[in-house]
């Protein structure tokens, strides 16, 4: 596994990331791609962390409404990923 994911810093903006931990902390580095990432930070986070550990955190997460959790799951497991 990468020693972190290629993520840019504002996404994280409150976190010291030289010592961040990216795999303690994946929870909070889901959820935030998932409230406020692009299609290419989707993308990453699918990479490193895998479709399970992302599923776990929407479960998971009280930061993500209901709405969003829903949407989330749908467009994680829709094609619209592959299509850019």
């Amino acid at each position: 596994m990468d020693k972190k994911p290629n993520l840019p810093g504002h996404l994280l903006w409150e976190y010291d990331l030289e010592t961040f931990n990216y795999d303690k902390s994946y929870k909070i580095v889901i959820e935030r791609v998932l409230q406020l990432g692009n299609l290419d930070e989707w993308k990453e986070i699918i990479r490193y962390y895998g479709e399970p550990k992302i599923l776990e955190t929407i479960d998971w997460s009280a930061q993500l409404g209901r709405r969003e959790k829903e949407w989330s799951k749908f467009f994680l497991k829709s094609d619209f990923l592959d299509v850019a």
